[in-house]
């Protein structure tokens, strides 16, 4: 069935009964009592540093690794299709848990590192081993995932037991044999890629090459090497000469999925920049700039809500998606005028701007992602709803990741938010949102109908309906 026909039709989703609380994993854990596990949920509360921060699919699909607010990556691994277990070809079971990042201090600031991970982004497998890129504020480490069951014994200046014998009583020469032993799976820090930011970095993106990725903080973008930790390339730099001057800050960045001189950033100013590195070494020129539509009437909110937080290309390389406060906005990169599509997110939360613009909700940095075809699109909103848009059809729907719907197998119903007055059965009115639970980051499996939504310190895995 079309993705992107799926992918709004509610009885299509089911819930896989893996629903993750970071401070409950256990490094080799490969298996969770779904019911025991949200037994345990109800029971805890959600400490700060476990708030998931990031998700992200490898390229095959088959592993998905969470980032949270401890410093702490979350690998989940697919389980494998048996003739016996049909139904479980969506389930993710944990696969390995490491701590990527320690806080630190920054002593010539004085100023406190958070451990936070930022973002995560898996490098193409080219062996047995997996490689991924996780940062915090500050450091960017790349990290080998690996796989070992079996073990060398019978070495000559050791016994079995890891002692070492004397070698004046060793009369015969042995070699050392391979014997099985339970999976293990190793997680090991190969690059540290430091102090090149002065600024907090807000994105991390791998070239196509394969070679190379880019880093950005609010001011500047780098690009490196993945085998050069010692140095990197500022290929952009719009701070001012005077601090003062300053009127915008980048908000992420990107590059193209196939051209690798091509890249992507977006600023708090709305607009989107599109560069490309062959036409000099620091991008001052832009290739392509996409601004926003102005708006016939301005307010106090209209830079704070036209601010862009998330910038995706398409698989394809054909558009890009933008994702602002209150809408996402998809770009046909051939057309710089204006965008192709726009999708409403949540537009009844506009007569709100002033009391979320107190309690600070206003600059929260919603993410969005493409599903495998480019022909359906995903994105968080408040109160543990996240939206799913067709581009066929222009069908929307709006679906909940909460513990009330996460038994396992269940089907998810759509929701509804009316602003007015009266409301309808499961109708959601807009005054009973809760604003502290929201989904800022979502991920689509690269192939097929499965997703991953963050909801604080939850993770939920949906997947296509199974028959």
């Amino acid at each position: 069935m079309h993705p992107g026909h799926v992918a709004i039709e509610p009885c299509r989703f089911r819930l896989n009964g893996r629903s993750s609380h970071h401070g409950l994993l256990k490094q080799g854990s490969h298996a969770l009592d779904p019911q025991k596990f949200l037994n345990k949920l109800h029971d805890s509360l959600a400490i700060d540093s476990d708030i998931i921060s990031t998700v992200e699919f490898n390229f095959s699909g088959d592993l998905l690794a969470t980032g949270d607010k401890g410093g702490r990556v979350v690998i989940f691994q697919r389980e494998q299709e048996s003739k016996s277990r049909t139904h479980s070809r969506g389930e993710y079971n944990v696969y390995s848990t490491f701590q990527s990042h320690e806080p630190e201090f920054d002593y010539l600031k004085s100023l406190e590192i958070e451990e936070k991970i930022n973002k995560i982004r898996w490098l193409p497998q080219q062996n047995a081993a997996n490689f991924l890129l996780s940062t915090n504020d500050k450091t960017i480490k790349l990290w080998k995932i690996s796989e070992r069951d079996k073990r060398a014994e019978g070495y000559n200046l050791k016994d079995d037991d890891g002692r070492l014998r004397d070698p004046f009583r060793i009369t015969s020469l042995r070699v050392p044999i391979l014997k099985p032993m339970d999976l293990m799976v190793e997680a090991s820090p190969r690059r540290i890629f430091a102090n090149a930011h002065t600024y907090h970095i807000n994105s991390i993106s791998v070239n196509s090459d394969h070679e190379t990725y880019l880093s950005a903080d609010d001011l500047r973008i780098n690009l490196w090497h993945l085998e050069i930790t010692d140095r990197s390339f500022n290929i952009v730099d719009i701070k001012p000469a005077n601090m003062e001057e300053l009127t915008e800050v980048i908000t992420a960045a990107e590059f193209h999925p196939h051209q690798c001189n091509v890249f992507v950033y977006s600023s708090s100013k709305g607009t989107i920049r599109l560069c490309d590195m062959r036409d000099s070494a620091l991008c001052v020129v832009v290739f392509s700039l996409y601004k926003p539509e102005d708006p016939s009437s301005r307010s106090f909110f209209s830079e704070i809500i036209s601010s862009i937080s998330d910038v995706k290309f398409s698989h394809s390389g054909r558009y890009m998606m933008t994702r602002d406060y209150l809408s996402v906005k998809v770009w046909d990169l051939n057309m710089e005028n204006r965008p192709v599509e726009t999708y409403q997110v949540h537009e009844y939360l506009r007569s709100k701007l002033c009391s979320l613009y107190e309690n600070d909700c206003i600059f929260d940095k919603f993410e969005c992602c493409w599903n495998g075809s480019d022909s359906a699109i995903m994105t968080g909103s408040y109160n543990n709803f996240f939206r799913m848009f067709d581009r066929n059809t222009r069908r929307d729907i709006t679906l909940e990741a909460s513990r009330e719907s996460s038994k396992p197998r269940a089907i998810l119903k759509p929701r509804k938010v009316c602003t007015g007055g009266k409301r309808k059965k499961d109708e959601i009115n807009v005054d009973s949102l809760d604003f502290n639970k929201k989904i800022l980051h979502t991920a689509w499996h690269p192939k097929e109908n499965i997703i991953a939504v963050a909801a604080t310190n939850n993770l939920y895995i949906f997947q296509d309906k199974v028959n």
